[in-house]
């Protein structure tokens, strides 16, 4: 087999943050598995991987709320690649209600994708990884996990929230058998999909009044990150929540 190291990655299709995470670590060399609840995105993006890269990449239809189906893509990539180095968890869900008034449904659907799913797939993925005696998380949260504001909703903020603490827990458990875990906490990372959640006025003086470097966030600025924690500059780093929200949100 490939002696490639294999990284998974959650929710990897689209124009977000997965995509341009999945594009960074092909280029520095990772096996990228690219996972997606949009089958045909993911194939679409695997398709223009193998063209760039000239070597194949595997891809499967994912829903991170099902959680046999995380158990299978986990025990599918173990079987076809041998090895399961790096996961990237990044799928997301939000819907902005008040408290007062949200429904049920949003607020379960918001922990299911972002906090249930990221369980599901490190409940998965973390005995591969003890098994090897190495390995590499990295988990998305949001600075909407340290803000008071009622910009991003609570069960957004809840969930990010609870992924920070899930992240300390598991590198604490998990740092003994070789395996880092970290979270990454941006603030506002444009695609055009935020459109249907926050309204204009969200993204009206953004760059000129609140980021500090005069521009929004890209998914490659997050990329960027996510290829220093997966590495071995990265060695000594695990239980990190890194915010990367161009001064919006510092956090220390």
């Amino acid at each position: 087999m490939d002696s490639r190291q294999v990284a998974l990655v959650t929710a990897a299709a689209g124009a977000g943050i997965g995509s341009a995470t999945a594009r960074r670590l092909a280029t520095d060399g990772f096996d990228v598995v690219i996972t997606d609840a949009h089958e045909r995105r993911a194939t679409e993006l695997a398709d223009a991987l193998e063209t760039e890269h000239g070597r194949p990449f595997l891809t499967y239809p994912l829903d991170v709320t099902d959680q046999s189906a995380v158990e299978q893509v986990v025990d599918s990539v173990v079987a076809a690649r041998g090895r399961l180095d790096v996961l990237v968890n990044n799928a997301g869900w939000s819907k902005i209600e008040p408290v007062a008034q949200m429904s049920v449904e949003t607020w379960q659907r918001c922990l299911d994708v972002d906090l249930n799913g990221t369980f599901y797939a490190m409940r998965f993925a973390l005995p591969r990884m003890i098994a090897q005696g190495h390995g590499s998380v990295v988990n998305i949260s949001s600075i909407a996990a340290w803000e008071t504001s009622t910009e991003h909703g609570a069960a957004y903020s809840a969930a990010k929230a609870g992924v920070q603490a899930l992240t300390r827990v598991a590198a604490a458990e998990n740092g003994p058998h070789g395996i880092r875990v970290n979270a990454i906490a941006p603030g506002l990372i444009y695609n055009e999909f935020l459109r249907k959640i926050y309204p204009d006025s969200f993204f009206e003086g953004y760059a000129q009044h609140r980021s500090m470097v005069g521009r929004v966030g890209q998914p490659a600025d997050v990329a960027g990150l996510v290829s220093f924690l997966v590495g071995p500059d990265a060695g000594y780093i695990t239980g990190e929540v890194y915010g990367i929200s161009g001064g919006v949100y510092p956090h220390g």
